[in-house]
């Protein structure tokens, strides 16, 4: 993330890092966060149960995922395919993410209550075709330790010396590269007017 700048959140105009692979159409929030581990006061602590049924057996032995391999765990770019994070609406998905290490989620679809809860926190979801992503996945596959530079501002990722168009919802876009994703920040840098506005609307008295 680059310094703040336009608004009161940081703004959000590249990522540059390492990339995983999650391969797969139609991965649901459940099976990026079961439902069991959603049963906490804050999020603290989600990144471990990131993809559990799908790392784990009901012995708590790994299974075959990239979250698992050793040679992933420094990523923070995840690559995914069709309609990631259908399903329901919970926004533990993208905190189990973030707090994985992603920041960034380049894929062929999402779902768009997915890809607003992951605005919500700063992590751009930006898509391409079907075969651009195949190429990324296997690319990244082929070679854990390399970065690729997912640019939000262009709407751009490069990677071995390829550049990738990369959509960018619109309402995204401005979000993150002025600096106006975060909500709370928001109302906190415009307190005054909250404040003269939650004044001057009307309340009724309690009865005596």
């Amino acid at each position: 993330m680059s310094d703040l700048e336009d608004g009161p959140a940081e703004t959000v105009e590249e990522v540059t890092g390492s990339g995983i692979p999650v391969r797969g159409n139609d991965i649901d929030t459940d099976q990026i966060i079961p439902a069991r581990f959603m049963k906490v006061v804050t999020f603290d602590g989600l990144g471990e149960y990131a993809f559990f049924d799908q790392r784990f057996d009901d012995d708590d032995e790994e299974k075959d995922h990239p979250f698992n391999e050793e040679r992933f765990q420094s990523a923070n770019v995840l690559v995914v395919n069709a309609n990631f994070g259908c399903g329901s609406s919970r926004e533990h998905a993208p905190q189990a993410l973030m707090r994985w290490g992603i920041d960034a989620i380049v894929g062929e679809s999402f779902a768009e209550i997915f890809a607003g809860n992951c605005l919500a926190l700063g992590i751009p979801t930006l898509t391409a075709d079907h075969e651009s992503i195949n190429a990324l996945q296997q690319w990244v596959d082929d070679h854990p330790d390399e970065d690729l530079h997912v640019d939000i501002v262009n709407e751009t990722v490069e990677y071995d010396g390829t550049e990738m168009s990369a959509n960018v919802d619109k309402a995204q876009h401005k979000a993150l590269v002025e600096g106006v994703w975060d909500t709370t920040a928001l109302m906190e840098a415009n307190r005054n007017a909250v404040d003269e506005l939650a004044s001057s609307l009307p309340y009724l008295e309690a009865d005596d």
